[in-house]
């Protein structure tokens, strides 16, 4: 028999389309924010047109003509979302935000002052409603009915954070005790675990009360320690709670800063190496922290602290996220109130702390064939921190292969920190793609370039793919002509033959000068230019 405490009755409110919300896009109206030339979030109307997340922009454009696109701003998605949080702890709840758009609180206390879960549910539903006007989000008319859906915010309750995640989609209230069966038709593509629902699905196992029925040690076997976890959520069992239960208090770290510091990047490397050293102090004990409460003092007096949530445990390069998502709500509002003793000194901060609300036990890390641990992933995460301290967050980025038939289309670029891109389509067949290998070198803005062939006409291509004469010589940017003693192709493209505005008809060739410079050159609406360098 399974030792797992019951699950807290967990209260969420979920804005599923925040990003959307926080740039003050209503949901009837077709818009779409994008980071990294990729779709993270998309307006109901735009959803109506096919346009989904991970979603390629000039895909999302395809799909739906009038599309507004709208890059993604983190500092505005935090800090519009902060009355939501604020909101909600005034019931005298203990709050936690897992990210712009997610917080979750406990019902016991709450709850019984107003009498039953659910009129606190409607009153929280009504509060949040309430800030509609305050965010800028233009909704049709006012609810005056108990409801737990709104226009860009839903509520739901249920045994544990995530059965009330899936709950607030709904606007539902899960029952005590049933959230195993709540939660057994929906797709184990919930469970937030790409490649273990790809597994599962291949097993014959698509819904969550299929997983769970599976045997617990099985589970353990086959996938882990995580798979472990996994199961557990799906048969309701959510052991994670937002109180004072599990608050660890003596492991609490915390530095005293002076002179006090002016500058979110410098309070974050603090905030770094103060992780660093609470995980250490964790991990002597075997454990890790999965809810964390990050505390600021000013020289001012002020104090202000808020509690992140994560579904693993938190290294020094999350921390340092979400301490700089603190500081920019905080410091960088001008809406908060001037602080009792006024000063015209700038306020700076003179303590930071933090705290362990909730610990797991740590299950370890995989080490390599001969024993030695994956340092060097964390040392790079480290150097990534600190140069995106200096220069942003997109100062440092990792490259992923997408799908795409040329060389600049077939990699994406996402912010260190950042989720990873789903469904690449890399390994997928493209027709017209460029074979391997590919350019050592693509340029960001391409160069002008020319092919001409014997007699000194321009290389073209006719209708059929075919060139209209053998490339003789090679013209990149003002240099002069140069002899061409290799060449291959083309290759032709024609993509988007139904969208007027993203039709694009394309010809590349591989070129190599007689000064054994290796290019890749492309003819498209009868100009010729550069895209890449060969090594």
């Amino acid at each position: 028999m399974s030792s797992d405490p019951t699950p807290e009755r967990t209260l969420v409110i979920s804005c599923p389309d925040w990003p959307v919300t926080a740039a003050g896009y209503a949901s009837n109206q077709p818009v779409a924010v994008v980071e990294g030339g990729r779709v993270v979030a998309a307006s109901s109307a735009a959803r109506h047109f096919g346009v989904r997340p991970y979603l390629r922009r000039r895909d999302a454009e395809s799909r739906c003509s009038h599309l507004v696109l709208v890059p993604r701003d983190y500092g505005v998605e935090i800090r519009a979302f902060e009355p939501v949080a604020v909101a909600l702890e005034k019931f005298g709840a203990l709050v936690a935000v897992g990210h712009p758009g997610w917080v979750a609180c406990t019902t016991r206390g709450p709850a019984r002052y107003f009498g039953g879960e659910e009129t606190f549910a409607f009153e929280v539903g009504r509060a949040v409603d309430a800030l509609s006007e305050r965010l800028g989000v233009s909704v049709n008319e006012p609810s005056t009915e108990r409801t737990l859906v709104g226009s860009w915010w839903r509520v739901g309750i249920a045994d544990g954070p995530f059965a009330a995640t899936i709950a607030a989609q709904l606007g539902c209230i899960v029952p005590p005790g049933a959230s195993r069966d709540f939660l057994a038709p929906f797709d184990v593509e919930f469970l937030g675990r790409e490649e273990l629902a790809a597994v599962l699905r291949r097993l014959g196992v698509s819904t969550l009360g299929a997983f769970g029925a599976l045997d617990e040690a099985d589970v353990s076997a086959r996938f882990g320690e995580q798979g472990a976890q996994a199961h557990r959520l799906a048969r309701g069992l959510d052991g994670r709670t937002f109180g004072l239960r599990r608050r660890a208090v003596e492991r609490t770290v915390e530095r005293t800063v002076d002179p006090p510091a002016t500058t979110v990047d410098a309070t974050a490397f603090l905030a770094k190496h103060l992780a660093g050293q609470l995980a250490d102090d964790l991990a002597a004990d075997g454990l890790a922290c999965t809810l964390l409460e990050i505390a600021i003092e000013t020289s001012t007096g002020e104090r202000f602290s808020r509690r992140w949530s994560h579904d693993g445990a938190w290294r020094p390069t999350l921390v340092a996220e979400r301490l700089r998502w603190q500081l920019e709500t905080w410091l960088l509002d001008a809406e908060r109130p001037t602080p009792t003793g006024e000063t015209t000194e700038p306020v700076g901060i003179v303590r930071v702390e933090l705290t362990p609300v909730e610990v797991i036990a740590d299950v370890g890390q995989q080490l390599e064939l001969w024993g030695r641990q994956h340092g060097d992933d964390d040392r790079a995460m480290r150097a990534f921190a600190r140069v995106q301290g200096m220069l942003g967050a997109d100062g440092a980025v990792f490259s992923f292969l997408v799908g795409g038939r040329g060389p600049k289309e077939q990699v994406c670029f996402v912010p260190a920190g950042d989720p990873l891109p789903r469904g690449g389509g890399h390994e997928n067949p493209w027709p017209g793609r460029l074979p391997l290998p590919n350019p050592a070198a693509v340029f960001v803005e391409p160069t002008p370039g020319d092919l001409f062939d014997a007699t000194g006409q321009r290389v073209g291509v006719d209708g059929r793919g075919m060139p209209t004469a053998a490339p003789a010589t090679i013209v990149v940017g003002r240099a002069a002509p140069v002899p061409i003693v290799a060449w291959a192709g083309p290759w032709p493209v024609d993509e988007r033959w139904w969208d007027r505005g993203a039709h694009q008809r394309r010809a590349r060739f591989q070129v190599l000068s007689a000064h054994g410079d290796a290019y890749l050159v492309a003819l498209e609406r009868g100009r010729f230019f550069v895209e890449g360098t060969y090594d």
